[in-house]
Protein backbone atom coordinates (compact mmCIF):
# COMPACT_ATOMS: atom_id res chain seq x y z
CA UNK A 1 0.00 0.00 0.00
CA UNK A 2 1.47 3.68 -0.28
CA UNK A 3 2.11 5.44 2.40
CA UNK A 4 3.60 8.89 2.76
CA UNK A 5 6.84 8.85 5.12
CA UNK A 6 9.38 10.86 6.81
CA UNK A 7 12.40 9.24 5.57
CA UNK A 8 15.15 11.61 7.80
CA UNK A 9 15.01 15.17 9.37
CA UNK A 10 15.42 17.94 7.35
CA UNK A 11 13.88 20.07 4.23
CA UNK A 12 10.17 18.49 3.31
CA UNK A 13 10.92 18.00 -0.65
CA UNK A 14 14.29 16.01 0.34
CA UNK A 15 12.81 14.06 3.59
CA UNK A 16 9.73 12.93 2.68
CA UNK A 17 9.00 9.77 0.29
CA UNK A 18 5.88 8.24 -1.12
CA UNK A 19 6.80 4.38 -0.70
CA UNK A 20 5.11 0.93 -1.01
CA UNK A 21 4.76 -0.92 2.75
CA UNK A 22 2.72 -3.62 4.07
CA UNK A 23 -0.75 -3.88 5.24
CA UNK A 24 -1.20 -3.00 9.15
CA UNK A 25 -1.60 -5.98 11.58
CA UNK A 26 -3.94 -5.33 14.36
CA UNK A 27 -3.17 -5.23 17.59
CA UNK A 28 -5.86 -6.31 20.45
CA UNK A 29 -8.53 -3.15 20.87
CA UNK A 30 -7.22 -2.13 17.03
CA UNK A 31 -9.98 -1.48 14.25
CA UNK A 32 -8.29 -1.53 10.51
CA UNK A 33 -9.41 1.60 8.80
CA UNK A 34 -9.53 2.09 4.62
CA UNK A 35 -8.23 5.92 4.74
CA UNK A 36 -10.72 8.02 3.03
CA UNK A 37 -9.11 11.22 4.09
CA UNK A 38 -5.94 12.40 6.19
CA UNK A 39 -5.82 16.05 7.26
CA UNK A 40 -2.19 17.72 7.56
CA UNK A 41 -0.89 19.74 10.68
CA UNK A 42 1.94 21.99 11.29
CA UNK A 43 2.94 19.10 14.18
CA UNK A 44 3.86 16.97 11.06
CA UNK A 45 6.03 18.97 9.09
CA UNK A 46 7.71 20.11 12.08
CA UNK A 47 8.52 16.79 13.05
CA UNK A 48 10.11 16.29 9.51
CA UNK A 49 12.68 18.98 10.09
CA UNK A 50 13.43 17.77 13.41
CA UNK A 51 12.08 20.51 15.58
CA UNK A 52 10.48 18.49 17.84
CA UNK A 53 13.04 15.92 17.93
CA UNK A 54 13.57 15.90 22.00
CA UNK A 55 10.20 15.52 22.57
CA UNK A 56 8.93 13.00 20.61
CA UNK A 57 11.10 9.83 19.31
CA UNK A 58 10.55 9.25 15.88
CA UNK A 59 11.63 5.38 14.28
CA UNK A 60 12.60 6.35 10.80
CA UNK A 61 11.55 5.85 8.50
CA UNK A 62 7.81 6.13 9.69
CA UNK A 63 4.11 7.24 7.82
CA UNK A 64 3.44 10.49 8.67
CA UNK A 65 -0.10 12.10 9.75
CA UNK A 66 -2.13 11.84 12.97
CA UNK A 67 -5.84 12.80 11.40
CA UNK A 68 -7.82 10.17 9.41
CA UNK A 69 -11.23 9.35 8.34
CA UNK A 70 -12.35 6.20 6.57
CA UNK A 71 -14.56 2.89 6.73
CA UNK A 72 -13.96 -0.16 9.39
CA UNK A 73 -13.17 -3.16 7.23
CA UNK A 74 -11.49 -5.33 10.01
CA UNK A 75 -11.45 -5.33 13.58
CA UNK A 76 -9.89 -7.31 16.27
CA UNK A 77 -12.36 -9.78 18.15
CA UNK A 78 -12.54 -7.92 21.76
CA UNK A 79 -14.07 -5.13 19.71
CA UNK A 80 -17.51 -4.29 20.36
CA UNK A 81 -18.17 -0.60 19.50
CA UNK A 82 -17.52 -1.14 15.92
CA UNK A 83 -18.73 -2.43 13.05
CA UNK A 84 -16.91 -3.73 9.65
CA UNK A 85 -18.50 -0.63 7.04
CA UNK A 86 -18.36 1.86 10.02
CA UNK A 87 -17.73 5.68 8.87
CA UNK A 88 -15.30 6.93 11.41
CA UNK A 89 -12.78 9.43 11.99
CA UNK A 90 -10.18 10.15 14.90
CA UNK A 91 -6.65 11.67 15.62
CA UNK A 92 -4.62 8.59 16.19
CA UNK A 93 -2.08 8.43 19.12
CA UNK A 94 1.36 9.16 18.69
CA UNK A 95 2.56 5.32 18.93
CA UNK A 96 0.05 4.78 15.90
CA UNK A 97 1.12 7.93 14.00
CA UNK A 98 0.68 7.37 10.06
CA UNK A 99 -2.33 8.42 8.56
CA UNK A 100 -1.50 9.55 4.98
CA UNK A 101 -1.55 5.95 3.94
CA UNK A 102 -4.11 3.83 2.13
CA UNK A 103 -4.73 1.59 5.47
CA UNK A 104 -4.16 2.32 9.02
CA UNK A 105 -4.56 0.28 12.29
CA UNK A 106 -6.09 2.45 15.39
CA UNK A 107 -7.49 1.90 19.16
CA UNK A 108 -10.83 1.57 18.51
CA UNK A 109 -11.48 3.52 22.46
CA UNK A 110 -9.78 6.27 20.33
CA UNK A 111 -12.15 6.85 17.53
CA UNK A 112 -16.00 8.31 17.15
CA UNK A 113 -18.48 7.55 14.33
CA UNK A 114 -17.96 10.22 11.74
CA UNK A 115 -20.62 13.03 11.63
CA UNK A 116 -23.53 11.83 9.12
CA UNK A 117 -24.07 15.50 7.37
CA UNK A 118 -20.15 16.19 5.99
CA UNK A 119 -17.82 14.07 3.78
CA UNK A 120 -14.63 12.29 4.60
CA UNK A 121 -12.38 15.34 3.55
CA UNK A 122 -14.09 17.34 6.19
CA UNK A 123 -14.43 14.67 8.95
CA UNK A 124 -10.75 14.69 8.40
CA UNK A 125 -10.35 18.14 8.99
CA UNK A 126 -12.05 17.92 12.39
CA UNK A 127 -10.17 15.99 14.87
CA UNK A 128 -6.68 17.56 15.83
CA UNK A 129 -7.78 21.06 15.59
CA UNK A 130 -11.05 20.07 16.91
CA UNK A 131 -9.99 18.00 20.30
CA UNK A 132 -6.56 20.85 20.54
CA UNK A 133 -9.43 24.13 20.59
CA UNK A 134 -11.92 22.21 23.03
CA UNK A 135 -9.16 20.76 26.02
CA UNK A 136 -7.26 24.30 25.47
CA UNK A 137 -10.38 26.09 26.32
CA UNK A 138 -11.53 23.97 28.93
CA UNK A 139 -8.31 23.61 30.26
CA UNK A 140 -9.20 27.35 31.60
CA UNK A 141 -12.56 26.89 32.27
CA UNK A 142 -14.67 28.61 29.33
CA UNK A 143 -17.79 30.26 30.27
CA UNK A 144 -20.89 31.85 29.03
CA UNK A 145 -20.04 35.98 28.71
CA UNK A 146 -16.14 35.38 28.91
CA UNK A 147 -14.34 37.75 26.80
CA UNK A 148 -11.66 35.96 25.36
CA UNK A 149 -9.05 36.60 22.42
CA UNK A 150 -8.39 33.54 19.65
CA UNK A 151 -5.11 34.43 17.97
CA UNK A 152 -4.84 33.19 14.23
CA UNK A 153 -8.66 32.78 13.53
CA UNK A 154 -8.15 31.77 10.02
CA UNK A 155 -6.07 28.74 10.84
CA UNK A 156 -7.02 25.37 11.46
CA UNK A 157 -6.87 25.51 15.36
CA UNK A 158 -8.32 29.16 15.08
CA UNK A 159 -11.38 28.70 12.80
CA UNK A 160 -12.44 25.93 15.15
CA UNK A 161 -12.01 27.84 18.24
CA UNK A 162 -13.87 30.94 17.25
CA UNK A 163 -16.98 28.53 16.31
CA UNK A 164 -16.68 26.43 20.01
CA UNK A 165 -15.93 29.53 22.32
CA UNK A 166 -19.04 31.14 20.44
CA UNK A 167 -20.92 27.40 20.98
CA UNK A 168 -19.75 28.56 24.88
CA UNK A 169 -21.26 31.48 24.97
CA UNK A 170 -18.83 33.78 24.92
CA UNK A 171 -17.40 37.07 22.98
CA UNK A 172 -14.83 36.40 21.13
CA UNK A 173 -11.46 38.79 19.45
CA UNK A 174 -9.44 37.27 16.73
CA UNK A 175 -6.57 38.59 14.75
CA UNK A 176 -6.12 37.81 11.05
CA UNK A 177 -4.78 39.39 8.02
CA UNK A 178 -6.76 41.61 5.69
CA UNK A 179 -7.62 39.27 3.30
CA UNK A 180 -9.51 37.14 6.06
CA UNK A 181 -11.38 39.60 8.19
CA UNK A 182 -14.89 38.85 6.55
CA UNK A 183 -14.46 35.55 6.45
CA UNK A 184 -13.46 35.07 10.07
CA UNK A 185 -15.89 37.43 10.99
CA UNK A 186 -18.32 34.61 9.49
CA UNK A 187 -17.08 32.21 11.59
CA UNK A 188 -18.89 34.23 14.46
CA UNK A 189 -15.97 36.36 15.92
CA UNK A 190 -16.89 39.29 17.80
CA UNK A 191 -14.42 41.94 16.75
CA UNK A 192 -11.88 41.05 14.19
CA UNK A 193 -8.22 42.70 14.28
CA UNK A 194 -6.54 43.25 11.15
CA UNK A 195 -3.32 42.83 12.15
CA UNK A 196 -2.25 44.64 8.88
CA UNK A 197 -3.54 47.79 10.60
CA UNK A 198 -4.08 47.49 14.37
CA UNK A 199 -2.47 46.86 17.39
CA UNK A 200 -4.21 44.31 18.67
CA UNK A 201 -2.87 45.00 22.28
CA UNK A 202 -4.61 48.00 22.20
CA UNK A 203 -7.91 46.55 21.49
CA UNK A 204 -8.54 43.47 23.30
CA UNK A 205 -7.75 44.38 26.72
CA UNK A 206 -9.10 43.29 30.28
CA UNK A 207 -9.82 40.37 28.56
CA UNK A 208 -11.02 36.49 30.60
CA UNK A 209 -8.43 34.74 28.86
CA UNK A 210 -6.17 34.76 26.09
CA UNK A 211 -5.91 31.68 23.58
CA UNK A 212 -2.31 31.85 22.63
CA UNK A 213 -1.85 29.56 19.29
CA UNK A 214 1.53 31.66 17.74
CA UNK A 215 3.38 30.93 21.01
CA UNK A 216 7.51 33.60 20.96
CA UNK A 217 6.61 36.69 21.99
CA UNK A 218 2.77 36.26 21.87
CA UNK A 219 2.90 34.23 24.75
CA UNK A 220 4.18 36.52 26.89
CA UNK A 221 2.25 39.60 25.37
CA UNK A 222 -0.70 37.83 26.27
CA UNK A 223 -0.54 38.92 30.03
CA UNK A 224 -0.94 42.37 28.66
CA UNK A 225 -4.46 41.61 27.59
CA UNK A 226 -5.92 39.85 30.21
CA UNK A 227 -7.61 41.81 33.56
CA UNK A 228 -6.30 40.91 36.63
CA UNK A 229 -6.96 37.02 37.28
CA UNK A 230 -7.25 36.27 33.98
CA UNK A 231 -6.06 33.05 32.03
CA UNK A 232 -3.40 32.47 29.27
CA UNK A 233 -3.96 28.90 27.43
CA UNK A 234 -1.55 28.23 24.91
CA UNK A 235 -0.66 25.42 22.32
CA UNK A 236 2.86 27.02 20.99
CA UNK A 237 4.16 29.01 24.36
CA UNK A 238 6.37 27.33 27.15
CA UNK A 239 4.84 24.29 29.23
CA UNK A 240 3.74 24.78 32.85
CA UNK A 241 5.37 22.70 35.19
CA UNK A 242 2.40 20.36 35.77
CA UNK A 243 2.12 20.09 32.03
CA UNK A 244 5.94 19.31 31.50
CA UNK A 245 5.72 16.83 34.29
CA UNK A 246 3.64 14.70 32.11
CA UNK A 247 5.61 15.44 29.11
CA UNK A 248 8.11 13.57 31.30
CA UNK A 249 10.53 16.76 31.96
CA UNK A 250 10.40 15.99 35.71
CA UNK A 251 13.33 18.96 36.25
CA UNK A 252 11.47 22.12 34.55
CA UNK A 253 10.91 25.32 36.25
CA UNK A 254 8.91 28.34 34.34
CA UNK A 255 11.23 30.90 33.70
CA UNK A 256 11.79 34.14 35.45
CA UNK A 257 10.22 36.30 33.11
CA UNK A 258 6.99 34.08 32.50
CA UNK A 259 6.57 33.38 36.79
CA UNK A 260 6.73 37.31 37.37
CA UNK A 261 4.11 37.54 34.34
CA UNK A 262 1.58 35.42 36.25
CA UNK A 263 2.50 36.67 39.45
CA UNK A 264 1.71 40.41 38.11
CA UNK A 265 -1.51 39.37 37.46
CA UNK A 266 -2.44 36.95 39.43
CA UNK A 267 -3.28 34.85 36.44
CA UNK A 268 -3.23 30.88 35.35
CA UNK A 269 -0.82 29.33 32.83
CA UNK A 270 -1.87 26.29 31.06
CA UNK A 271 0.30 24.68 28.14
CA UNK A 272 -2.36 22.53 26.31
CA UNK A 273 -0.43 18.90 24.70
CA UNK A 274 -3.27 17.65 23.17
CA UNK A 275 -4.52 13.81 23.80
CA UNK A 276 -6.95 11.52 21.58
CA UNK A 277 -10.31 11.59 22.88
CA UNK A 278 -13.00 9.51 21.68
CA UNK A 279 -15.81 11.59 23.83
CA UNK A 280 -14.74 14.71 22.69
CA UNK A 281 -14.91 13.32 19.19
CA UNK A 282 -18.47 12.19 19.96
CA UNK A 283 -19.17 15.87 21.26
CA UNK A 284 -17.56 17.35 18.38
CA UNK A 285 -20.23 14.80 15.93
CA UNK A 286 -23.01 16.11 17.69
CA UNK A 287 -21.82 20.03 17.55
CA UNK A 288 -21.25 19.71 13.51
CA UNK A 289 -24.87 17.50 13.00
CA UNK A 290 -26.48 20.27 15.00
CA UNK A 291 -25.00 23.06 12.99
CA UNK A 292 -23.12 24.54 15.49
CA UNK A 293 -19.89 23.92 13.70
CA UNK A 294 -18.60 23.63 9.93
CA UNK A 295 -15.39 22.06 9.02
CA UNK A 296 -12.96 24.78 7.11
CA UNK A 297 -11.12 22.89 4.21
CA UNK A 298 -8.15 25.21 2.19
CA UNK A 299 -7.15 22.81 -0.23
CA UNK A 300 -7.64 19.29 -1.18
CA UNK A 301 -4.69 17.46 -2.38
CA UNK A 302 -4.18 13.37 -3.84
CA UNK A 303 -1.81 11.30 -1.77
CA UNK A 304 0.43 11.26 -5.09
CA UNK A 305 0.75 15.17 -4.59
CA UNK A 306 1.03 15.07 -0.70
CA UNK A 307 4.54 16.54 -0.21
CA UNK A 308 3.40 19.29 -2.29
CA UNK A 309 0.56 19.85 0.08
CA UNK A 310 2.67 20.11 3.19
CA UNK A 311 5.16 22.69 1.20
CA UNK A 312 1.89 24.75 0.89
CA UNK A 313 1.09 24.05 4.42
CA UNK A 314 4.44 25.04 6.19
CA UNK A 315 4.03 28.63 3.93
CA UNK A 316 1.71 29.41 6.63
CA UNK A 317 -0.61 30.81 4.23
CA UNK A 318 -3.37 27.88 4.30
CA UNK A 319 -7.26 29.20 5.56
CA UNK A 320 -8.24 26.11 7.45
CA UNK A 321 -7.74 22.41 6.77
CA UNK A 322 -5.33 20.95 3.79
CA UNK A 323 -6.96 17.78 3.02
CA UNK A 324 -5.40 14.36 1.37
CA UNK A 325 -7.97 12.68 -0.42
CA UNK A 326 -8.00 8.88 -0.86
CA UNK A 327 -11.45 8.93 -2.78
Amino acid sequence: MKALQIMKYGEIKESLSINEIEKPTLKPKDILVEVKAASLNPIDYKLVEGKLKDMISLDLPITIGFDVSGVVIEKSADVTNFAIGDEIYCRVPQEQMGTVVEFVAVNSELVAKKPKNISFQEAAALPLVGLTAIQALESVGIKENDRVLIHAGSGGVGSFAIQYAKVKGAIVYTTTSNKNVDWVKALGADRVIDYTTEDYKEIAQNLDIVFDTLGGDYTFDAFEAIKKGGKVTTIAGPPDEETAKHMGMNDYKLSEKLLKLIENKAASYKLTWMQPDAEQLNKISKMVEDGDIKPIIDLIYSIEDAIDAYIYLAKGRAKGKVIISLV
